[in-house]
């Protein structure tokens, strides 16, 4: 059964489909209305069950009831069961005019997957990585305030009321484009439109080779930069990078390994991102971001649990010859540096690794969250909350911002905070059931708060994610090296259980 967008009528207690009531009982309009009212967060199955029975001694059973009948009206997936946490509403009532958060203090956009005009899907991911590199430009100029690539894919062939999507992103402009490859020949066609209005500031077609791809990204970037902002000219802008590689097919190669490698979903897509890599690394030894990608792949692929330690650290050497020759770039710098303290060795030096990458581009989400988990590490929480946080508001819809909160919910763990750590660490869980690191955190901070029944139920999700999970494994590959870090990982795998 498809989900079915509802209204809520809580003053008259209806819930309408297109219009049209529908009949649930009096306990199920209490659970769905709760669910509605805390939309953004798992609810916990005490929490409904506190609500909505008003402290009466009843069965969970009872609560089951009424998700199974709020399914059948609404859907089968409209409310999703979040196993040893409770329950999200997972679709939502007819919505109101779209808000988010305030605009920043410089000019802000977003730009959008371009249409593909080439009548062929063969050539997609040259499109999108096409947009992803502007974005990646953009976003290096400290005087403009850009979402990320993975918040803006997220729009992809659906029709957009920029208006409403401005007020939900909170930026000022939208970017908008096409691309038409005819054999070698791409043209390009961009739009820069004042978001609150639809009114076009400027358009302009670009027309290039695919064997001149990096000049046509930097040409395209700073006439968005310059129309944003006049101020941006292409040689103040710094737009003009050295090409990142002489071999087209090495760039290709990477294009195709992206959506493997970007959020690694599978440990298939793990093996299949690398190996593309890998062919990009055999083609040209020197290009340093398809390294970088590579080590961010093994981190990604560690933290979801689907390789050991021992093959994480099989990229070590690779991390180390970066971080010796990352320069400027402030990806590889990161990606290096976030390896570099993961690993144990040299947190310090991937610390300051990824405070300078933080400097080069402040604006990058991606750069931004993954310097947050090294600066978790040394115990720089409040800064490393920071960053975390401004992942998400560069990126409130991709997947960068569920592992943002992530770290922050680790963080405010550690700080003491265990009830903030708690409320982010269930939204993790989620919107990621199966990913072995959130599944833990929340864990510790179940057991740092006192609740040890939750803290036992997530201890078996945690089994079943990884069977062979022990306290001596976790704390031998854990980035978290200080005593007292540590502590919390003893006391929480001790009290719930788990094997030393």
């Amino acid at each position: 059964m498809t989900e079915r967008a509802f209204t809520l009528r809580p003053d008259t207690r209806d819930v309408l489909i297109d219009g049209t009531p529908v009949a649930i009982g009096a306990r199920a309009f209490d659970v769905l209305a709760h669910l509605h009212a805390h939309a953004d967060r798992v609810v916990s199955k005490a929490e409904l069950l506190e609500t909505v029975w008003g402290g009466l001694a009843v069965e969970e059973g009872n609560l089951t009831v009424q998700i199974s009948a709020l399914r059948k009206v609404l859907g089968a997936k409209a409310i999703a069961t979040v196993p040893g946490v409770g329950y999200k509403l997972a679709m939502g009532a007819a919505p109101a005019a779209a808000t988010g958060p305030a605009l920043p203090d410089k000019p802000s956009l977003v730009v959008l997957p371009f249409a593909n005009l080439s009548g062929t899907s063969d050539n997609a991911y040259l499109v999108d990585g096409l947009v992803t590199d502007i974005i990646a430009n953009l976003s290096r100029l400290s005087a403009l305030y850009v979402i990320a690539a993975s918040t803006s894919f997220r729009f992809r062939g659906q029709p957009v009321d920029v208006a409403d999507l401005s007020r939900q992103l909170g930026v000022r402009y939208a970017v908008e484009g096409s691309v038409q490859q005819a054999g070698p020949s791409l043209r390009v066609t961009v739009q820069l439109i004042e978001a609150e209005t639809g009114r076009t500031i400027w358009s302009e077609r670009f027309a290039g080779e695919v064997g001149n791809v990096f000049e046509l990204q930097d040409e395209i970037s700073a006439r968005v930069a310059g129309a944003v902002e006049p101020k941006l000219m292409f040689a103040e802008a710094g737009l003009a990078q050295a090409k990142p590689t002489e071999d087209l097919k090495a760039y290709d190669l990477v294009l195709r390994a992206l959506p493997h490698v970007y959020r690694t979903p599978t440990i298939e897509d793990f093996r299949k991102g690398v190996a593309l890599l890998d062919q990009a690394i055999a083609r040209d030894p020197g290009y340093a971001m398809a390294k970088a990608w590579k080590v961010r792949a093994y981190l990604i692929a560690r933290g979801a649990r689907m390789i050991s330690w021992q093959e994480n650290l099989e990229v070590a050497p690779l991390a180390r010859d970066l971080l010796a020759e990352a320069g400027d770039d402030p990806l590889v710098l990161v990606f290096a540096g976030q390896f570099h303290a993961f690993s144990g060795w040299g947190q310090q030096e991937g610390a300051e690794a990824v405070r300078r990458a933080q400097r080069l581009c402040p604006n990058s989400a991606l750069v931004n969250l993954s310097a947050g988990w090294p600066l978790s590490y040394i115990g720089a929480y409040d800064e490393a909350i920071r960053s975390f946080e401004a992942g998400i508001r560069l990126d409130p819809l991709g997947d960068m911002a569920i592992y943002c909160r992530m770290g922050a919910a680790m963080c405010h763990l550690l700080a003491g905070r265990p009830a903030t750590a708690i409320e982010i660490g269930e939204q993790v869980v989620g919107e990621l059931p199966s990913y072995g690191t959130g599944v833990m955190f929340l864990l510790l901070a179940y057991w740092a708060s006192g609740r040890t029944d939750d803290a036992r139920r997530m201890a078996d999700e945690l089994r079943r994610i990884v069977p062979d999970i022990s306290l001596g494994e976790t704390l031998e590959s854990s980035p978290y090296r200080r005593p007292e870090q540590r502590q919390v990982t003893i006391d929480a795998f001790r009290g719930v259980g788990l094997p030393d």
